[in-house]
């Protein structure tokens, strides 16, 4: 009798997989051989590879032949089938052989160490014109989503609208980092790829950088939301670096760094083109000292020595530039770089154009990035072509935060924020309840909307503005009506379900189409039309050149950050880029605690509006301090206490000297 093997198998079993083999032909035995391996797995309570729980398996035969299995004919053939029990799956291997004396090879295990297979085994023998194959049995598959590089393009679409909210969702997490200086430049860079000079965008924060850990979690499309609303993070759904990114160009590199690590990614859609699937690389280095050194422990050094080949080969970052943009974080500080090329294009020329301003830091022609188109986002009710927050970064900039703290440079010129709650005139704050929750919206009108003919709601969410300019009652139908009113108000608490859900889109431009925001709506409109029946619409009309000056005038420190409340009738315009609170006209500490004036209350300033200072200077000096009863025209009502004080009789006294009725 000859033994034939007509096919070779594999059997796969859990971390296993087994070779069923042919004779070897420079032996003289017949015997199958049987080889094994075992998958490095890790354990999921310490992380460590378990160790080889066996030892080699060989079909044998009871009697070995020396006959060479090529002497053989093919004869027909029996499919054996070895089946091993353990737990729910099996071990299936299949071999053939001829059975002139009836024979059956026998499957035998050596010793098996950790989990231990079942020594039971059966044999199974039938006869079979010809070798079949025979489906494995296996464990249940999942299917897990594919990322085709493509997808890359389908994110930066959240923002196609308006590429300015592309850049917001950066500053987003940088303010999220905790960082208190923002820098956000455009400049030319050589690309050896391209063989030119490029245009790069560049984003540098002094946040807490981000870990390894952190830096995957970023990169992935998502991520679970938070069971609770956190009204001091602006993040929450996990898109917004790639979204902004990918709107802003096609390849974008991060470099960030904390206490005890550095990191790179690289999102690029250069480096993907024509694959099947998107690959991300990063790179993580720990410090060791004064020095950073390659973390080995989330990567083999051959991944990162592929990574970084990846990202000098399809970015203008080399060796030497890579070094240079970290020393940017200086000793041990912490921060993150975002930087971006092959910027979105406009026709022929970039989508995006920039300017650097005077040298010096003049405060009369700062620098900016404007978008080139510069077209007006479409509101309902809008008429006016003049609203620089739609196409200049730094207008939008100066009113993005609530309550500014973090310093932004645009272009290497600092951004003066403007808190608009701060710089209205004839100021009222309005309380309602919708649905169970309270709402406080301040209203008043700015002398700069007044001009450029703009009016509106602006509503901010966790401190960030989500809509602009928006036009509510009459202001939609009426273009003239509520010209220069502006309202301020944040909507958190009434845009959170409470269970982790909020109604705002992910793009932070809008907020969904829910019955919060729609009652909301309501209750804006009717508020904003009765402050513009009851403080405007019967107005006494001043003198030609009048300016409607805000009830406070306010600057905001540049090194503790909080705003201090000038003296009336100080000329704001006199104060220098970098103001701090050593300086005039305050002339205190930073410790000191931050100004508020009481709702209802407004200050009015020995200068009053539309005088000249050289000609109706009023005799005294100082604040007066007085409750507003009725706006309904320039002549301020007081009450019985203040109409008992002399110098406030002046003051009302030499109103209508400056006004005419219509």
């Amino acid at each position: 009798m000859k033994l034939y093997i007509a096919k070779v198998a594999i059997a796969k079993f859990k971390f296993w997989e087994f070779y069923i083999l042919p004779p070897d032909q420079t032996s003289n035995f017949t015997n199958i051989r049987v080889a094994y391996k075992m998958e490095k797995t890790r354990n999921a309570s310490n992380g460590r590879g378990h160790g080889e729980s066996g030892r080699s398996c060989q079909v044998v035969r009871p009697t070995a032949t020396k006959a060479n299995i090529n002497d053989s004919p093919t004869l027909p053939v029996n499919i054996v089938k070895e089946t091993v029990s353990r737990g729910n799956a099996c071990i299936q291997a299949r071999v053939s052989d001829t059975s002139e004396d009836n024979f059956s090879p026998v499957l035998k295990f050596s010793p098996v160490v950790g989990d231990r297979l079942s020594s039971e085994s059966t044999i199974e023998t039938c006869s079979r014109p010809e070798p079949r194959a025979v489906k494995q049995a296996g464990p249940l598959e999942k299917n897990f989503v594919r990322a085709d590089p493509s997808y890359l393009q389908t994110l930066g679409q959240a923002h196609s609208g308006w590429i300015f909210g592309a850049i917001a969702e950066l500053v987003d997490n940088s303010r999220d980092a905790k960082a208190t200086k923002l820098e956000i430049s455009i400049e030319s860079i050589y690309f050896k790829k391209a063989g030119k000079d490029i245009p790069m965008l560049s984003i540098i924060d002094d946040g807490h950088g981000m870990t390894h850990q952190d830096v995957v979690r970023m990169t992935y499309f998502g991520h679970k939301q938070p069971d609770a609303d956190d009204p001091n993070r602006i993040g929450r759904f996990g898109v917004g670096f790639k979204t902004g990114a990918m709107r802003l160009g096609k390849d974008a590199l991060v470099l960030t760094q904390t206490a005890d690590s550095r990191s790179i990614a690289f999102l690029s859609q250069s480096l993907n083109q024509g694959k099947d699937n998107l690959e991300i690389p990063i790179v993580s280095y720990y410090r060791k000292g004064q020095f950073m050194e390659l973390d080995t422990v989330v990567q083999s050094e051959a991944t990162a020595k592929y990574n970084l080949k990846s990202i000098k080969e399809f970015s203008p970052f080399n060796k030497y530039l890579i070094g240079e943009k970290a020393g940017l974080f200086q000793d041990k500080c912490t921060g993150t770089q975002i930087y971006i090329w092959n910027l979105d294009q406009w026709g022929s020329n970039y989508c995006l154009e920039w300017d650097n301003g005077l040298n010096g830091g003049s405060s009369f022609h700062q620098g900016d990035i404007l978008i080139r188109s510069r077209r007006i986002r479409s509101r309902p009710g809008q008429i006016s072509q003049k609203v620089p927050l739609d196409y200049s970064l730094r207008s939008y900039l100066e009113v993005i935060f609530l309550v500014p703290r973090m310093k932004i440079y645009v272009q290497g010129s600092l951004v003066r924020s403007r808190p608009l709650a701060k710089s209205l005139n004839k100021t009222c704050v309005e309380t309602g309840i919708i649905m169970g929750k309270s709402a406080h919206l301040t209203l008043g009108r700015c002398q700069l909307e007044w001009e450029q003919m703009n009016c509106g709601i602006f509503l901010y969410w966790h401190g960030r503005l989500i809509e602009a300019y928006k036009r509510v009652g009459g202001m939609i139908h009426n273009g003239d009506t509520g010209r220069g009113v502006i309202g301020v108000i944040d909507v958190s608490d009434l845009m959170d379900e409470g269970n982790g859900l909020v109604w705002v889109h992910n793009n932070k431009q809008g907020f969904l189409d829910c019955e919060p925001y729609a009652r909301l709506e309501e209750w804006l409109g009717k508020v904003a039309d009765e402050y513009w029946d009851n403080k405007f619409d019967s107005l006494n009309v001043v003198k030609d050149g009048a300016l409607y000056k805000p009830d406070q005038e306010w600057v905001q420190c540049n090194k503790c950050r909080k705003w201090r409340m000038l003296d009336p009738g100080f000329d704001t315009k006199s104060l220098p880029v970098e103001w701090f609170c050593y300086m005039k006209p305050f002339e205190g500490l930073c410790d000191l605690p931050e100004q508020k004036v009481d709702a209802g209350v407004v200050t009015v300033s020995a200068k009053r509006t539309g005088y000249d200072s050289r000609e109706n200077s009023l005799p005294f000096e100082g604040i007066a301090t007085i409750k507003v009863e009725d706006m309904s025209s320039d002549s301020i009502g007081l009450s019985r206490m203040a109409e008992d004080s002399s110098p406030l009789k002046r003051i009302r006294r030499g109103l209508p000297r400056a006004c005419k009725k219509v």
